[in-house]
C-alpha cells in the first residue's frame, strides 16, 4: 500500500496537482516533435500523379484494335479502364489512412481524413462502373442477356465469385460510409466493418491478376502491380500496426494514477520507461487502447493534456461516451498500447507571432499542452467556453501558463445564447493578426470555423484537428 501510495504522490507531483508546486508546470518534458517537411507531401503527390498514369498506359497498351470493334469491345476497354483506375484510386485511399509520419505530420489526421473522404467516391464509383461494363460486354459476345450473364459469372468464371464478394463488401461498407448513415454507428461499429475493406481489396487483387485482360499474358505488368500492392500493405503493416507494437514494448505504460478533475472529467496518468525518447509536441494525441477486460479490442483518441513529464504521461476525459466513462474506472497497473504520437495541431503549424485559443469544454487539454511549446512573451488568448464554471477542468493550469507567456485567459460560463460564438472572437481585436487555434466537438469546431470566416480571418490560418477513423 505504501508504494502504491508514494507512485500516486509522484504521479501527482510530476503534474502539479492542486497539492503541489506550479514549478512542476516547467519540468523538462521529453524531446520536441519533429518539424514538418511540406516538400515530403509534395513528392508523395508526384508519386501517386505518376503511378495514376502508369496505371491507365497498362490498360491502353493492352488494348488493340481488334479488340475494340469485337462485339462489346468498347465496353470491355473502358470496363478494363475503370476497374484499373478505380483499384488504383483503392490504394491511395488506404495510404492516406495508414499514417505514414513524413505525410501525417503536414496534413494531420484531419487533412488525412479530407481527403480520404473527398477520393472516397471515385473508387468505388469506378469499380461500379467496371462491374457493369464488363457484364454487359460479356453478354454483348455471348449475344446473352445481362442478369443471364451475371449467372454465367457465377457458376462458370473461375475466380469471378471472391470478385463478386469482395465487390459487396465494398458497396455495403461506402453506403455505410454516407454520412448520415454513419454518425448513427458507435465508433467501434464502425471500425470493426471498416476492416472489412481490407478483405475487399484483397479479393479485388486476385480477380485483377488471375482475369483482368492487362494482367493476363503479361508477367512483367503482373509482377509491378503485385508489388505496387505488396508495397501499400507493407506500409499499413509498418505504420498501423507493427510501429504501435514496436512503440508500446518500449514504452511499457501503466496506469499509475487515476485522478478526478471536476464532475465528469478524469486525468489519466501512465507511467512508462524511455519517455525522455518520445519525440511529441503540445496539441498531439495518441490513439489509446487500455489492456483491461472489455476495453483492450478498442482504440480511441485522446490528447496529452500536458507535455510528457518522464516517466509519466497524462491524457484528461469527459465521461460523454461507453469508453471515457470506462475509462475513469481503471485500475493502477493496467497495461496500456498507445499508436502515435498523432496531428499538425502544433506550435510548428504557427505562421505569427501571436495566437488566440479557442477551446470548447474538454477541447481546452489539446491547447494546455500547446501552450507549453509556445515562445516566451507570445501573449496568448485563451478563450474557452464551458456550461459551468466548475467544468472548467485544469483552469489553473492553463492559467498558470498563459500568466507565464504574458497571455489572458477568458473562461465564458453559461448557455451557448449568452455567450455566442461571435461574441468570443470580439474578445479579441487583432483576432486577424493572430494563428487561431480551435480544439473542442466536431460541431464547436464548424461553428467557430464558419464565425472566424465570417469575421475575414484568412484560412492558413486556422488550425484545427479531427480525431476518428
Amino acid at each position: 500500500m505504501a508504494s502504491v501510495t508514494s507512485e500516486r504522490a509522484a504521479a501527482g507531483n510530476a503534474y502539479g496537482d492542486r497539492r503541489s508546486s506550479r514549478k512542476a508546470h516547467r519540468r523538462p518534458a521529453s524531446r520536441p516533435g519533429p518539424a514538418p517537411r511540406p516538400r515530403a507531401v509534395d513528392v508523395a503527390l508526384a508519386i501517386v500523379g505518376l503511378g495514376f498514369g502508369a496505371t491507365l498506359a497498362v490498360g491502353l497498351t493492352s488494348e488493340t484494335w481488334a479488340g475494340l470493334r469485337a462485339p462489346g469491345g468498347v465496353a470491355m476497354f473502358l470496363g478494363n479502364m475503370t476497374g484499373l483506375a478505380g483499384t488504383y484510386l483503392a490504394l491511395v485511399m488506404v495510404l492516406l489512412v495508414s499514417r505514414v509520419p513524413i505525410v501525417e505530420r503536414v496534413l494531420g489526421q484531419d487533412g488525412l481524413l479530407r481527403w480520404h473522404r473527398k477520393l472516397s467516391v471515385w473508387p468505388i464509383s469506378l469499380i461500379v462502373a467496371h462491374a457493369v461494363l464488363l457484364t454487359y460486354a460479356y453478354a454483348e459476345a455471348t449475344r446473352t442477356g445481362f442478369m443471364h450473364q451475371i449467372g454465367s459469372f457465377i457458376s462458370s468464371y473461375s475466380g469471378m465469385l471472391i470478385a463478386i464478394i469482395g465487390f459487396g463488401v465494398m458497396v455495403v461498407i461506402s453506403v455505410l460510409s454516407i454520412h448520415s448513415i454513419r454518425r448513427r454507428l458507435r465508433r467501434e461499429t464502425w471500425w470493426a466493418l471498416h476492416l472489412g475493406m481490407y478483405l475487399a481489396f484483397a479479393l479485388a487483387f486476385l480477380h485483377e491478376v488471375a482475369l483482368g485482360p492487362s494482367f493476363v499474358g503479361h508477367p512483367l505488368t503482373e509482377a509491378v502491380w503485385s508489388a505496387a500492392w505488396a508495397a501499400t500493405a507493407g506500409v499499413v503493416l509498418v505504420y498501423r500496426f507493427g510501429l504501435p507494437i514496436a512503440r508500446t514494448l518500449r514504452y511499457d505504460l501503466r496506469v499509475a494514477e487515476v485522478r478526478h478533475e471536476v464532475d465528469g472529467v478524469t486525468s489519466i496518468i501512465c507511467k512508462g520507461r524511455h519517455l525522455d525518447r518520445l519525440a511529441i509536441s503540445g496539441g498531439q494525441f495518441f490513439e489509446w487502447r487500455f489492456l483491461a477486460p472489455g476495453m483492450w479490442w478498442q482504440a480511441h483518441p485522446y490528447s496529452l493534456s500536458a507535455r510528457p513529464r518522464p516517466p509519466y504521461l497524462r491524457l484528461t476525459v469527459k465521461a460523454v461516451g461507453d469508453h471515457s466513462l470506462a475509462v475513469t474506472s481503471l485500475a493502477p497497473g493496467t497495461r496500456v498500447a498507445v499508436e502515435g504520437p498523432y496531428g499538425a495541431f502544433t506550435a510548428h503549424a504557427r505562421r505569427r507571432h501571436k495566437a488566440v485559443f479557442i477551446a470548447g469544454g474538454i477541447g481546452v487539454t489539446a491547447a494546455r499542452s500547446l501552450l507549453e511549446d509556445l515562445p516566451k512573451r507570445s501573449e496568448p488568448v485563451v478563450l474557452w467556453r464551458v456550461s459551468r464554471y466548475e467544468d472548467a477542468a485544469l483552469a489553473g493550469e492553463v492559467q498558470d501558463l498563459v500568466t507565464q507567456l504574458r497571455g489572458k485567459l477568458h473562461v465564458l460560463a453559461g448557455p451557448r445564447d449568452e455567450f455566442p460564438l461571435q461574441k468570443l472572437v470580439k474578445l479579441v481585436p487583432d483576432i486577424r493578426q493572430r494563428d487561431v487555434f480551435v480544439s473542442g466537438s466536431e460541431g464547436f469546431v464548424e461553428s467557430v470555423m464558419e464565425v472566424l470566416s465570417y469575421q475575414g480571418v484568412p484560412r492558413e490560418a486556422i488550425h484545427h484537428e479531427a480525431y476518428a477513423l
